[in-house]
């Protein structure tokens, strides 16, 4: 496993980039949710970690949005802007990785432009969004709009983080610490809440080619266990592994192996 941050910066298309591992494929993953689209720096670099076990066979990018989103921009706008990195950075299919809100885009990514993407993996996402995380986000979103970031970002990480992996007095702390770093315009943040809240790909998961995977958690609190079915069952080249009694982002030794054996797969 590698652990090393090795770049960071903005493609030509505007998108910005966390570079991590030293393999010899490229892989790109799109990020979940974000603040602020610009590239990771401090602590949240580590986010690359999550996803370390890539870095032997892979060189693999945490790719953002766009910063300066214009309002009412859809998944599927932002779906087209990570189809235009691709070809201009690889030329050639790649294997994508889209979680949580990355998952959500994914999705359009990989139905509209079938040309960019080799394999896919839904990592802790689905077609859409169980009713009680939309209101969460959309929450958030005010929050923002208001200037209050510290509290925003403790409704968010205390609505997905599982209660065994942040308590209560964590989250706050956590929250007072992130909001040192808050934007100062919450626009982007804004218009990615309200295109996933309009984001429902139920009916057109038939329209997705590539080989997919969607791995989650069994607890995550911003799907159901039968929205991921749905995801899956949905592809006709889809499957699911889902973990019990784990939440969000699935995570760990064994999601490790099922994702290198989806992707390595024949």
């Amino acid at each position: 496993m590698t652990r090393t941050h090795q770049a960071a910066g903005y493609f030509p298309s505007g998108l910005p980039y966390n570079r991590y591992g030293r393999g010899p494929a490229p892989l790109v993953v799109l990020q979940g949710l974000q603040f602020e689209n610009k590239p990771l720096t401090g602590l949240g670099r580590l986010r690359g970690n999550l996803y370390g076990f890539l870095g032997r066979d892979y060189t693999y990018y945490l790719v953002g949005l766009k910063p300066g989103l214009p309002a009412g921009y859809s998944m599927r706008d932002m779906a087209g802007d990570y189809a235009t990195t691709i070809r201009q950075e690889f030329g050639r299919p790649v294997d994508v990785i889209g979680v949580s809100t990355g998952g959500s885009i994914a999705l359009h990514l990989a139905a509209d432009h079938p040309d960019v993407v080799r394999r896919l993996v839904i990592h802790s996402s689905a077609h859409t969004l169980r009713a009680a995380a939309r209101e969460a986000q959309l929450g958030v979103a005010r929050l923002a709009q208001q200037g209050r970031w510290t509290e925003a970002y403790e409704l968010l990480l205390g609505f997905f983080l599982s209660p065994r992996s942040a308590g209560r007095l964590r989250t706050w702390l956590a929250s007072r610490l992130l909001s040192l770093g808050a934007p100062q315009d919450p626009s982007d943040l804004v218009v990615t809440v309200e295109a996933e809240d309009r984001h429902n790909f139920k009916d057109r998961l038939g329209e997705i080619a590539a080989p997919t995977l969607v791995v989650a958690g069994a607890e995550d609190p911003g799907y159901t266990a039968e929205l991921f079915r749905e995801t899956a069952e949905g592809i006709p080249n889809g499957r699911l592994i889902l973990y019990e009694k784990m939440g969000h982002p699935a995570r760990g030794r064994q999601f490790a192996r099922d994702v290198l054996n989806f992707l390595k797969a024949r």
